[in-house]
């Protein structure tokens, strides 16, 4: 994130003094790409990705532990899924490098979709133990960080009176 930000800045003043980078528009793509693959396996490890807690919390706790195996089958799935595409893509660009830098391959700079996959499938796989325990206290992730936040705000605003 940090070198996007600084390839972004430094296009910007290329072009503000009349000079601007033949690769920019691909590269900072690419990178923008690459951080919302890894973001979302953080998003994952973290289980902080889109979810329905409130609706499964509503289930009786057979059903809540049932649905929940449902939805990390479904996910993983389509991960690894993905994971596939993402190798069969990388057969397809063989051979072929980016249009501004030559000497970068495609494949290098599509490799993150097998390895995105990969890495969010492990990321969900290492945080399911705590996310089971979680459920089946039928404590809400969602609730809990909201309740932490409204309380960190009450003792800031306690601090300052």
């Amino acid at each position: 994130m940090v070198l996007l930000t600084v390839v972004v800045i430094s296009a910007v003043i290329a072009r503000l003094s009349g000079q601007s980078f033949s690769w920019y528009d691909e590269v900072a793509a690419i990178m923008l790409a690459w951080i919302t693959y890894y973001g979302s396996a953080l998003a994952a490890l973290h289980r902080r990705h889109i979810g329905f807690d409130t609706v499964l919390l509503a289930m009786p706790i057979k059903a809540r532990l049932a649905a929940l195996l449902v939805g990390e089958a479904i996910v993983l799935i389509f991960f690894l899924l993905m994971a596939r595409a993402g190798l069969q893509v990388l057969e397809v660009l063989a051979g072929d490098t980016l249009i501004s830098l030559t000497w970068v391959p495609v494949q290098f700079t599509q490799s993150i979709i097998p390895i995105g996959a990969i890495l969010f499938i492990l990321c969900q796989l290492l945080s399911l133990p705590s996310y089971w325990e979680t459920t089946a206290d039928g404590v809400s992730l969602e609730h809990a960080e909201i309740e932490e936040e409204v309380e960190a705000e009450m003792i800031k605003n306690k601090d300052r009176t």
